[in-house]
């Protein structure tokens, strides 16, 4: 290794990186070749402002489920025929007991049987007094349902009659949406560390606008899922890559920003623009149409958003990243070196270079146990996140305020995601976080039930919590990953999530048999990923991988590290990288 060496004193680019004092060679060139930049340029703000758009538009609409696929109140309908008197026809729905507060309400599914009702009536007979309801029979809904149009006009479960016997397909709907976002995070991943993370972003922002725009005239519930979940490819996946993307393009402190408060403040943004866009737009194919129209205008950042020059320099076209690094130089109205990447350097990168898969997420012992570890952790924290946010239509009061109150309390957790992930140590304050959502959630089941507001107030903590450490993961797991496979690595952490979110849906769905079961699930897989989080490697203070060869060790892992360490082996390294570089001068 290079002993006392400073940045830019050692002549093979070795640096110690304390306190883990490894070898980094390829892991600080980039940003030293790109150091002319600065930090904080008109180009690095252009970069930094388009992609946070793009994931604006990301947190509008993955969570408009909530309203258009929301559940009116309803009832069963009284034919308008029936020659029933005002008495017995305010008397013909049957009273049950609310799952959540406890009172008599009108029966949703259910109606006392109208040829009785019909013969009460015709007999002149007085409801409560000469027939004891208790007794009489009921049955379904048989001719349909009238449903409360106070809050909305129409919502998918109101046009196709989603309730009751056929309420299973309403979790359904938003699972296959997640299903779509699943197998568009696994291709997304692989196309984008293949083919470059811009034409893929672009492609799939492009499809999925357009299979919006067809969504919203779905003449049938079956046509919808299936249009949902076409349009769930593009969803995470213009997130995802806009992500990794914003990350190798900015270096250092405009990437922690990005990675942290940028994205995740931008995508909170667009969280609480949904609830307005709903209030405003009542009917959810009006609401389709109004969260699908921006998107087209944010694919003109086609030609202000370049290519990643850090993922061309892993795929061998050095003259592609030179020339998109002039022309950022010339916005930032600075001169570039006449070689920003020298020849030498490209070679070594292209050397441990070759066509990456998922399957290279599990191509040894190490990799694997760190990817098996980071796929529980997502998995369980999107169940969390997921569930707490599709949970908001349950919660007593406005649905419109409840939804923005639960994308307002990301505001403050994704600054204080940004503040940890600057100063404090990965592993800790992910763990930290994780474990405190949980145990918020654990809380709630010890609140009586007439303290409603202090229930929401703890559920709005855990979300709280829950926000803060999703922010920190995302921007962990870019930096445990190596440029070569890091969108894949992050795509199939983003399959691993919509596991999660797949089940969050049917997780909600079980209160209707017990309020505090989801709590209890989620809490107790939300602690035991905080606890997991532990085992995986720190990453605080070091720079971006670029080959796999550069991961940190899993601690149940072999010790040995994949780099020469000892004095001998380095100055038969060096030897080696001079005859490289006089062979290519030569």
């Amino acid at each position: 290794m290079c002993h006392g060496w400073r940045w830019g004193e050692c002549p093979y680019k070795l640096q110690c990186s304390s306190p883990h004092c490894t070898p980094t060679r390829n892991m600080t060139d980039y940003e030293a070749a790109t150091a002319f930049l600065g930090e904080w340029g008109p180009f690095q703000l252009q970069v930094f402002f388009l992609l946070c758009l793009i994931i604006l538009l990301h947190g509008l609409t993955v969570l408009s489920f909530v309203f258009f696929s929301d559940t009116p109140r309803h009832r069963c309908i009284i034919p308008t025929h029936s020659n029933l008197t005002a008495a017995w026809r305010n008397i013909s729905i049957p009273l049950e007991e609310d799952s959540q507060t406890g009172d008599l309400v009108p029966s949703k599914c259910s109606r006392y049987k109208l040829d009785l009702i019909q013969n009460f009536s015709d007999r002149g007979l007085i409801p409560g007094v000469d027939v004891n309801l208790s007794n009489v029979q009921q049955e379904c809904c048989l001719d349909g349902w009238e449903y409360d149009h106070s809050i909305y006009i129409s919502t998918t479960v109101s046009e196709w009659d989603l309730v009751c016997d056929e309420s299973w397909k309403v979790p359904l709907t938003s699972s296959l949406f997640y299903c779509g976002i699943f197998i568009g995070a696994l291709i997304s991943g692989q196309l984008s560390d293949r083919y470059g993370r811009k034409p893929v972003l672009f492609g799939f922002m492009a499809g999925q606008s357009v299979f919006y725009l067809i969504q919203a005239f779905a003449p049938s519930w079956p046509v919808f899922c299936f249009l949902y979940f076409i349009v769930g490819f593009g969803q995470t996946s213009k997130y995802m890559i806009s992500f990794v993307l914003g990350t190798e393009i900015l270096n250092t402190q405009a990437q922690k920003v990005f990675s942290t408060a940028g994205t995740c403040l931008f995508f909170s943004l667009g969280y609480m623009l949904l609830p307005l866009f709903a209030f405003l737009i009542r009917d959810w194919r009006m609401l389709l149409l109004g969260l699908m129209l921006p998107t087209f205008p944010s694919l003109l950042c086609w030609w202000f958003i370049p290519e990643s020059p850090r993922w061309l320099v892993s795929q061998g076209r050095r003259e592609e990243a030179e020339d998109i690094l002039r022309s950022a130089a010339k916005k930032n109205k600075v001169e570039a070196p006449l070689t920003i990447f020298s020849p030498l350097q490209t070679n070594l990168q292209t050397e441990e270079k070759q066509a990456n898969n998922i399957c290279d997420l599990c191509s040894s012992s190490n990799i694997s146990w760190i990817s098996v570890t980071l796929w529980l952790i997502w998995g369980s924290v999107a169940l969390s996140y997921y569930g707490l946010s599709l949970n908001t239509s349950n919660l007593h009061g406005n649905i419109f305020f409840n939804c923005f109150m639960s994308a307002l309390v990301e505001i403050p957790a994704d600054i204080l995601s940004w503040i940890m992930f600057r100063w404090c140590s990965r592993r800790l304050t992910l763990s930290a976080t994780i474990t405190m959502s949980g145990l918020f959630l654990f809380i709630i089941q010890l609140i009586p039930a007439s303290l409603i507001s202090l229930a929401i107030a703890l559920e709005m903590m855990g979300k709280f919590a829950m926000t803060t450490a999703f922010s920190i993961l995302c921007a962990y797991t870019v930096e445990l990953y190596p440029t070569v496979l890091r969108t894949t690595a992050v795509g199939a952490c983003c399959m691993a999530s919509r596991i999660g979110s797949i089940a969050a849906p049917y997780i909600i769905f079980l209160r209707n048999y017990s309020v505090s079961l989801p709590y209890i699930l989620i809490g107790s897989l939300t602690v035991l990923s905080g606890l997991l989080t532990l085992l995986l490697p720190e990453t605080f203070g070091m720079p971006l991988l670029e080959t796999i060869s550069h991961m940190q060790q899993f601690p149940s892992c072999s010790k040995k590290r994949p780099y020469k360490t000892t004095q001998t082996t380095d100055d038969e390294e060096m030897s080696s990288v001079s005859k490289k570089e006089n062979t290519t001068l030569s």
